[in-house]
């Protein structure tokens, strides 16, 4: 069944029952690209800006009580989810996001409609002339993305600090645990496990604190400057008085802006928050790596830490176990990576007073914060809460490595220390043993030096030791076989 709606193209047949209208259902046909829709927050969004707008031309006697009342709580409706099945429009449509906009228009002018006694597309309240009244896409659709962004965040912010402390609790339990420091693929010199983790969860503090400080320019909105920003067919308290509204139906604490003009057409705003989304995913991607490289093994890797098993690794090799949770991390980090120079690309297409480019712009940054949020919670919960580490494993690669002989350098000298790793690794030993063969250091104050207080972290050399070393036989006969 379908009711025959007219608009400046003619006529169109939209489904009788559907509270979307001829636009939409124009939208509907032309842009079937992708099958995705928007995202719930971005809908909310869009509809609170409806029902503040009809709340702002009312106060400022713009738009008759009876009328916007109907549209304060069809606007409430749809906040509710009520007309969810009804925005039907491709994230990918036409620039700026008319589409958008005029799809929620319509289904809150024919639910407003219905709610005054009228009939589906009969527009007692009109899409254009009450719903969008003192409106345009241009400042709508900027408006509801950086509305949604920070409904979101919140979210996300909030994962992301419970993935902190999972990494700073992991930090605790391991810190005494000493092991190989890696550099350049090669041994380096000692850390503990603990301090490797400390490390990860600091990364995260930063991403989340640049998160928060890159949303802060999302809270200056554009809404009241329509067309281009010059705020054409608005009241002159308008921009002022959504902002108020806004700000008391979102808690936000939300800015009016000095220059709309500038926010119509200036996207950098959200090229700065999506690049906070991709340094997290930057270190997301960096710890899965890491992780998976610590674990790999378990017989002829290294082996030094056990991720938890989630699943068969395999279809063809009995008994495998893979890092799975750090390689769908790696995937999403990539994904969202992507996604950011998707919005770098479209911010830059601003021509003259306006950027179309917003709908692409607000569907990769709501998409990635919201992988990123399951993904934190996922690589929380399903790996790092589960980590072991493998002492003696650790114990056992730092004894047959050469991680501590930088340790020495401060006693026996960079040219002597050398001379020890060249010989230990020719003669397939411990840097401590071959020290020992020399007789160059006493075992107890070999021990002292390679503890794990002395080379993880800043230690000023003890001065009576090293005058003892470098007076000793072994020292002054290895120094003139060098």
């Amino acid at each position: 069944m379908y009711r025959i709606e007219k608009d400046v193209m003619g006529s169109i047949e939209v489904p009788a029952d559907s509270y979307y209208g001829a636009f939409t259902q124009r939208a509907k046909i032309n842009f079937q690209i992708s099958g995705i829709k928007a995202h719930k927050e971005f809908l909310v969004a869009l509809a609170t800006i409806k029902k503040a707008a009809a709340l702002a031309n009312m106060e400022l006697k713009q738009l008759d009580e009876k009328i916007g009342n109907a549209i304060v709580k069809a606007a409430d409706e749809m906040i509710e989810g009520k007309f969810d099945s009804y925005f039907v429009l491709d994230v990918y449509q036409a620039g700026a996001g008319t589409p958008f906009n005029m799809n929620c228009n319509e289904i809150i002018a024919n639910r407003a409609t219905e709610l005054l006694g009228g009939k589906l597309g009969q527009y007692i309240v009109h899409p254009n002339n009450h719903v969008n009244m003192a409106q345009s896409t241009n400042d709508v659709i900027p408006t509801t993305t950086r509305i949604a962004i920070l409904f979101m965040l919140k979210d996300l912010v909030a994962e992301s600090r419970k993935f902190e402390w999972a990494l700073r609790k992991k930090a605790e339990e391991f810190k005494e645990i000493l092991k190989v420091g890696r550099t350049h693929w090669e041994d380096a010199v000692p850390i503990t496990l603990g301090q490797e983790f400390e490390s990860y969860a600091v990364s995260i503090a930063k991403d989340i604190n640049r998160m928060i400080e890159f949303s802060v320019e999302l809270k200056e909105l554009g809404i009241g400057g329509t067309a281009i920003g010059t705020g054409i067919t608005t009241h002159p308290q308008f921009h002022e008085t959504i902002v108020k509204k806004l700000n008391q139906l979102t808690k936000l604490d939300l800015n009016i802006s000095k220059n709309l003009i500038e926010l119509t057409q200036n996207y950098n705003c959200f090229v700065s928050f999506s690049s906070s989304l991709k340094m997290l995913a930057i270190d997301l991607v960096r710890i899965a790596n890491n992780l998976s490289i610590l674990n790999m093994g378990p017989k002829a890797g290294i082996a030094e830490i056990m991720l938890p098993e989630v699943e068969p690794g395999s279809s063809i090799m009995p008994g495998k176990i893979n890092p799975s949770i750090p390689e769908c991390v790696i995937m999403v980090g990539f994904d969202v990576m992507g996604k950011d120079k998707t919005v770098e690309l479209v911010a830059q297409y601003s021509i003259l007073e306006l950027n179309v480019m917003c709908p692409i712009i607000a569907y990769n940054i709501l998409q990635s914060m919201r992988i990123l949020t399951s993904t934190l919670k996922m690589f929380r919960e399903f790996c790092i809460d589960g980590i072991q580490a493998d002492v003696e494993r650790c114990r056992e690669l730092l004894d047959k490595s050469t991680a501590i002989a930088t340790a020495l350098n401060p006693y026996i000298g960079y040219q002597v220390t050398s001379k020890i790793v060249k010989e230990a690794l020719k003669n397939n030993s411990s840097i401590k043993d071959t020290i020992l063969k020399y007789k160059l250091i006493d075992e107890k104050d070999l021990n002292k030096i390679l503890s794990p207080e002395e080379m993880t972290q800043p230690k000023e050399a003890d001065k009576e030791m090293v005058f003892k070393i470098k007076n000793s036989e072994g020292y002054k006969k290895m120094l003139e076989n060098l």
